[in-house]
């Protein structure tokens, strides 16, 4: 039923059943309830916060901020005890081209899930971030490129390097540089910060349900 005018001149409507108020139209884009979905949706097929900005008619910061408030709210999955998992990683930039950063994440075989990733420095340090969570949960099988540096992070029991090993996620390397703008090698976006970037990676990884 009709409760009234907002102070805009808006309509509002009431719920008989439940007393909620809400209304058909917004003054401002960005309060509508939709709209954190539509902007995980767009983030995750490719548009840059420009574009975003555009298509939904609110301003870059809002979107920015909007990015940050829904990766907020988003939590890692539960790894299963005793799987198989592929380890890799994907190298960019922030700000300069001379600044490269690498993601690194760890995708689960039968799955196809990415269960942790860490964003840094291509270091011990970062590796060990992901591959020490899925050795902690009884991972049976890691599977990894040749980089030496898993040879010091990962127990012989349990690593392989084997041809064909990694399959899944190198296509899953080449499925988030098409959807997420900012890892696009011939573009004009890229990453000012690194925050944005993990806020970015969690609703590709775990925010959005295709």
């Amino acid at each position: 039923m009709r409760y009234g005018l907002n102070r805009y001149g808006g309509q509002r409507y009431k719920c008989r059943n439940f007393g909620k108020c809400s209304k058909t139209s917004y003054q401002h884009e960005a309060r509508h309830p939709d709209i954190d979905r539509k902007i995980a949706k767009l983030t995750c097929e490719g548009c840059g916060i420009r574009s975003i900005g555009r298509i939904l008619k609110i301003s870059m910061t809002t979107v920015l901020s909007k990015i940050r408030s829904i990766a907020s709210k988003i939590r890692k999955p539960l790894i299963t005890i005793g799987k198989e998992y592929e380890v890799d990683e994907i190298r960019t930039y922030c700000k300069l081209k001379e600044r490269k950063i690498w993601i690194v994440y760890a995708l689960r075989r039968d799955t196809k899930e990415v269960v942790d990733f860490a964003v840094g420095r291509r270091t011990l340090k970062t590796l060990g971030r992901v591959t020490d969570t899925l050795q902690l949960s009884g991972a049976e099988r890691i599977y990894t490129d040749k980089l030496p540096h898993y040879k010091n992070l990962i127990s012989k029991a349990v690593h392989q390097t084997k041809a064909y090993g990694t399959n899944s996620i190198e296509r899953r390397n080449l499925t988030l540089r098409t959807h997420l703008k900012r890892l696009q090698r011939k573009t004009i976006c890229f990453t000012r910060s690194i925050s944005m970037l993990i806020s970015c990676l969690k609703i590709s990884f775990w925010g959005v349900v295709n």
